[in-house]
């Protein structure tokens, strides 16, 4: 049987489509390749280019290559382009998120993983965020995925199919064995950024808010490792296909750093004092989130093997060279 990726050739499902090839599974990857790259997809698996919400693609694919899981990655996930571009992120995070579940659901598809994410529950006075925490996203992207969750309880109620929601924190690093990493040019994750500062790609790092009420005035996130995230998925298929029961489960460390510890620890990994400026808030950015992430230890018995943020930081900015390096050569 296959397991089919969408977005498998960006950040996250990307690392989820090398994990899966790693343990020996049949992998088919379908991404549009908006944000994604072909070369990012391991040569063991089938990439498909094509949309989600394509329902006459997805169905075929699901039928000529025997899909029985869906680990569903492709999304817009930009927080600020959310809050400007309401409606699109609507569009390709939920109606189409819709399309794929009908799909699933009409093909036969039993076993689905969806990749959510902590903006489910905005600002909180809990610390740290469990999974029972009230949801209040603060931007159309955390809406846009908290939709989808309730699409996917209600269709596991209806229908004979079983998932996982997965809601991630703040995701950073590159494959330990550096074949893949982020490769967005313009992507907006902190670690990406700063190690790019670093290399001298980007004149000045900005900070969006320095009075927020933490240690230091500055937003403070839970950093989880990209490669103990997609073994946090493959922890969630082989559950599924025990025939475990639905699940949504925090998936962080349980820790926090803020902006500019983050900042510091890529100064000193890097060895280069690169500039910071300090700049007002972002719209749709909680001050604090952290995860309670005991539940997903206890019902997947993932255990994390990166949980060092020095580590994170050197992953990034060695990928950070590489994609220099590809970019001399081409």
């Amino acid at each position: 049987m296959t397991v089919l990726v969408t977005g498998g050739a960006g950040y996250i499902g990307g690392h989820m489509a090398l994990a899966l090839v790693d343990r020996g599974e049949e992998v088919v990857v379908l991404d549009n390749l908006s944000t994604g790259f072909d070369w990012a997809v391991p040569r063991q698996a089938k990439l498909v280019v094509g949309d989600m919400g394509d329902q006459e693609l997805v169905a075929r694919v699901i039928r000529e290559h025997r899909v029985d899981a869906i680990a569903h990655f492709a999304a817009k996930i930009v927080v600020p382009e959310s809050v400007a571009d309401p409606l699109g992120y609507y569009l390709n995070n939920t109606a189409k998120s819709r399309n794929l579940l009908e799909t699933a659901v009409l093909s036969g598809v039993k076993h689905f993983i969806f990749s959510s994410t902590a903006a489910v529950y905005g600002e909180t006075s809990s610390e740290p965020v469990g999974e029972d925490t009230p949801k209040n996203p603060m931007s159309p992207y955390g809406r846009s995925k908290l939709m989808t969750e309730w699409m996917l309880e209600d269709a596991g109620r209806a229908h004979d199919l079983r998932y996982v929601a997965l809601r991630y924190f703040n995701v950073a690093g590159a494959d330990p064995a550096g074949r893949i990493g982020q490769s967005t040019p313009a992507a907006t994750h902190l670690i990406k950024v700063a190690a790019q500062t670093a290399l001298g790609q980007r004149p000045a790092l900005e900070v969006f808010g320095t009075d927020y009420p933490t240690r230091d005035g500055s937003c403070i996130r839970d950093y989880i490792q990209v490669s103990d995230l997609a073994n946090a998925h493959l922890s969630a298929l082989d559950h599924l296909r025990r025939g475990g029961a639905s699940l949504t489960l925090n998936c962080g460390y349980g820790r926090g750093y803020s902006v500019l510890e983050v900042i510091d620890v890529m100064k000193r990994v890097s060895g280069t004092d690169f500039p910071v400026r300090l700049s007002p808030r972002r719209a749709g950015d909680p001050a604090a989130i952290v995860a309670k992430a005991d539940r997903i230890r206890a019902e997947l018995g993932w255990v994390p093997q990166h949980d060092d943020l020095d580590g994170i930081v050197a992953q990034a900015l060695a990928w950070e060279r590489h994609l220099a390096g590809r970019a001399r050569a081409a």
